[in-house]
């Protein structure tokens, strides 16, 4: 509550500072970005010459005749040194202390993104994973790390209109605060400032239970026909709920069901612990497209940072699963063009284990959660992007999985290998092509690094080989019958997939399922294979 606060406080100070304004991320204790311009920008009175200072740097600019004014600063310096960034006009002076500079990156999604340590460190609903609630814990207590920072961007919905200020505020990884960090970006910002050594700020913009059309700019529905088909069918169905919303009606319900309530609770009947909310309006449903990145992405942008990680999903596996992966590449290229970054740095995690395990091999028709992992990694076509491999981390019982330790770091690991240049194996086995040679398929893979192994991860602990053949692999026929294959590691990065009772193979799938329980093909590095399925052959 002390943190929600402050934030508001800051962001009223900035509204307030007259007719000079900034968007709500510029405040106290941000961090800005290293080794590229930073552009600053809000607005001012028409005509109104602005100043921005900070570290040596002094740029002005006219405000426009729509009062918008942009200065773009020179590349700084990574520097831990707390300094004053100062913006002035002839009506006013906006200054914020605190500010010091290093890597920023974008942390967004849904619930698995969103959650943070004080949402954690409950007991898990299986008791097996309670050590890594103990971790999770531990860490939280003895958070202290003032140059690691979040910016939480508070929730806004607009399925209208591009939203320009923006809510939200600064936090540091120090106890207290670091209650409110998102535990998945908290331990991949953990580990760049272990191996870069400069400040590193997360961007913290996300919600639980949305979907991905709802991130989308507006303009990458124009992308592709089917896209624009569906932005405008929405659009419609907003349109047709709004004018048939009665606000009074709804409100009145409302209260009445309030009034009964209380009526119960004095007459000592038994009541529902959580009062009904009150009824909001068709344009604030957060599933509309386009409205979560009008509300609470573009206030953000052009915010300099290094790139965005990205842990969403869920929602869109029980909604068209099969468009998902048009979607993703749209919002990417979306928001790479909102930036004018046309290769912005993007990694995600791939949807964990979760779900009833299946003891025979699924056929043609899957859980769409199958079938979002499978075009989370097909989007991997996209240049400068990677994958977090989480099928070894999650509960079949939580589509909140605990271990975002092992989700952090493995982001992590493609941010220091393709961005920071550090010698790193970044993802586990990925598919790469396949040979049929008689009754066997060759399966070969990228990200094999020293060699592929059957391994076992158990819980936080790094994964070990063992010695029991590769599971979770499936194969059939030209009749499309699938049955569990026999597989063996045969080389560096080869695999071998086969079954007595089909002479001719036709396809091969991995760990097709939403919880493939028992798979364990790793690389020597300890990073598990993604689910893939390689066609008809």
């Amino acid at each position: 509550m002390k943190i929600w606060i402050q934030l508001t406080l800051g962001l009223l100070l900035v509204c307030r500072a007259g007719a000079l304004e900034l968007p709500g991320i510029f405040a106290d204790q941000m961090v800005l970005q290293c080794g590229l311009p930073v552009p600053v920008w809000g607005t001012a009175e028409p005509g109104a010459a602005v100043t921005v200072e900070f570290a040596g740097q002094e740029k002005s600019v006219v405000a426009g005749p729509d009062g918008k004014w942009r200065v773009d600063l020179d590349p700084l310096n990574a520097s831990a040194e707390p300094r004053i960034f100062q913006v002035s006009s002839f009506q006013a002076n906006v200054s914020f202390s605190g500010v010091i500079v290093g890597e920023v990156w974008f942390a967004g999604g849904q619930s698995n993104m969103y959650r943070p340590f004080r949402m954690l460190v409950g007991r898990p609903r299986d008791p097996a994973y309670e050590p890594v609630r103990e971790v999770l814990r531990t860490e939280r207590a003895e958070a202290n790390d003032p140059l690691l920072r979040q910016y939480r961007a508070g929730e806004v919905l607009n399925p209208y209109t591009a939203e320009t200020a923006g809510q939200g505020g600064w936090s540091k990884a120090v106890r207290g605060e670091v209650d409110d960090f998102s535990a998945a970006a908290y331990f991949f910002g953990r580990e760049l400032r272990r191996e870069l050594d400069v400040p590193v700020a997360l961007i913290s913009c996300n919600k639980g239970g949305t979907h991905i059309q709802a991130w989308m700019p507006p303009d990458a529905f124009e992308s592709s026909e089917i896209l624009k088909t569906y932005y405008a069918r929405e659009m419609a169905l907003l349109q047709e709920q709004v004018s048939r919303w009665d606000e009074d009606a709804e409100t009145a319900r409302y209260e009445k069901v309030l009034a009964q309530r209380e009526k119960d609770k004095a007459a000592g009947k038994w009541v529902r612990r959580k009062a009904p909310r009150k009824p909001e309006g068709p344009a604030q449903n957060h599933r509309v497209p386009g409205t979560l990145y009008n509300g609470m992405v573009h206030p953000i942008v052009p915010y300099a940072m290094r790139g965005v990680i990205w842990y969403q999903g869920e929602s869109n596996s029980e909604d068209e699963p099969k468009e998902y992966g048009r979607r993703f590449a749209a919002l990417v290229e979306g928001w790479r063009a909102a930036w004018g970054q046309e290769r912005l740095p993007f990694y995600w995690c791939q949807l964990a284990n979760f779900k009833a395990v299946n003891a025979a091999p699924f056929g043609d028709e899957v859980d769409g959660w199958v079938w979002v992992q499978d075009a989370q990694r097909e989007a991997l076509k996209l240049p400068d992007t990677g994958m977090a491999v989480l099928n070894d981390i999650g509960e079949a019982g939580d589509v909140h999985p605990k271990n975002k330790v092992d989700a952090g770091r493995r982001l992590s690991l493609w941010a220091l290998s393709q961005v920071y240049g550090k010698e790193r194996v970044c993802s586990g086995p990925l598919y790469r092509d396949a040979q049929v040679e008689g009754n066997k398929v060759i399966i070969t893979f990228d990200h094999a690094g020293s060699g592929l192994m059957a391994g076992h991860k158990p819980l936080l602990d790094p994964a070990v080989e063992v010695n029991e053949p590769l599971k979770r692999f499936q194969v059939c026929g030209p009749d499309g019958e699938w049955k569990w294959a026999e597989a063996k590691i045969t080389g560096r990065d080869t695999v071998e997939v086969r079954h007595a009772d089909i002479p001719t193979p036709a396809e091969v799938r991995y760990a097709w399922s939403p919880n493939p329980e028992g798979a364990n093909l790793y690389n020597r590095e300890g990073l598990p294979a993604s689910v893939f399925k390689t066609g008809r052959l």
